[in-house]
């Protein structure tokens, strides 16, 4: 399978995390694709380190389903599994199956319920919960997963632009994903969490995760080309489809800033905005763009790519090892200094390629 051999091969070159995501109906030219926990764990059995992350989406999924189901993965895999819960944006996924429609804020608030009862199952020894979606009542989880290097459960992931999304980073998840953005847009996002997280005593404690589109060549002009290409040959009909499906996603939402709420149709190519982190251009480019991010204070970014079998090894030959190298040598601390170095390509949509 092919997937198996680009997680071995991430693996093998030096990434630490894998996602995979979850459509109960899939579309916009992306038709067939496996269910999430079960494709994690064909990948973590065909690996050794990797730590797979895995989708889930309450509404069809229960938390005490997940719970049980990641926690047994936890233990076949020595601690390797991770969960990122969606919240959702396709009304036909869940109508066709026969689970309410939420409004935007009331799906937010599900899978705040849904993060809270996931880490209630998995860290008490007989967990109760009484909220508006889901119920327990002295429920005991056994075996619960595995405590490693400290943490009660695993890593929980959630993320969106919106006001809910932030609140629910803030008040219940272990990262918070970000979409692309400008350099301002990252600064503002990520401030306005940590402020949220420490108004509800959570400070230090949440950690945030980028979305990432890579193409690596010798020139930054060959690598703008090719994202010219890839922009200028996209199915126009599935990017407008998922375009007029996500805009309520950004503009039900009470501050107009949900995802994709300022995503262009060549941002939508990539739908979870990946063209904007900008890690298109030459080895070095990338490498500095990777150190800036970190200094914003990202510690990870989920990266796609062209053609996997082979950008997958390229960029773990190229790319990482002088990410490491600029690292030991001090890099991605001072954001003031990264910002001054490479900041310039983030500042404006003008510095979009196309």
């Amino acid at each position: 399978m092919s997937n198996v051999r680009y997680a071995q091969t991430a693996e093998d070159v030096g990434f630490e995390y894998a996602l995979t995501q979850i459509r109960f109906m899939a579309g916009y030219g992306a038709e067939n694709q496996h269910e999430s926990v079960s494709f994690s764990q064909a990948l973590l059995h065909n690996t050794k380190k990797l730590n797979v992350i895995a989708a889930l989406l309450p509404g069809p999924w229960n938390p005490v389903v997940a719970a049980k189901q990641v926690a047994s993965i936890d233990h076949y895999t020595n601690g390797r599994i991770s969960v990122n819960v969606v919240s959702g944006w396709f009304k036909a996924e869940f109508t066709s199956i026969g689970q309410w429609w939420l409004e935007h804020a009331e799906r937010y608030r599900r899978s705040r319920e849904f993060i809270e009862c996931l880490k209630g199952i998995w860290t008490n020894d007989k967990f109760t919960y009484k909220g508006d979606f889901y119920q327990f009542h002295d429920y005991p989880l056994s075996p619960k997963p595995l405590n490693l290097t400290g943490r009660p459960h695993p890593l929980i992931f959630q993320g969106g632009n919106s006001t809910d999304a932030r609140d629910n980073g803030a008040t219940a998840s272990d990262y918070y994903f970000m979409n692309g953005n400008t350099l301002e847009g990252f600064q503002e996002q990520i401030t306005d969490v940590k402020e949220r997280a420490k108004k509800v005593g959570r400070e230090g404690q949440v950690r945030f995760a980028v979305n990432g589109f890579c193409i690596v060549k010798e020139t930054e002009s060959q690598a703008i080309q090719l994202l010219g290409e890839i922009q200028g040959r996209a199915d126009q009909d599935a990017v407008h489809a998922f375009k007029d499906a996500v805009t309520q996603a950004g503009a039900s939402t009470g501050n107009k800033k949900g995802m994709w709420a300022d995503s262009r149709f060549e941002d939508l190519v990539q739908y979870n905005d990946g063209f904007k982190t900008k890690l298109i251009g030459t080895k070095e480019q990338v490498a500095d763009r990777i150190l800036l991010l970190k200094s914003l204070g990202i510690d990870i970014i989920l990266l796609a790519f062209l053609h996997y079998e082979d950008d997958i090894e390229n960029f773990g030959s190229q790319v990482l090892p002088l990410v490491r190298k600029l690292e030991k040598e001090g890099r991605g601390k001072n954001a003031e200094d990264e910002i001054r170095r490479t900041g310039d390509v983030y500042k404006s949509r003008k510095s979009t390629p196309s």
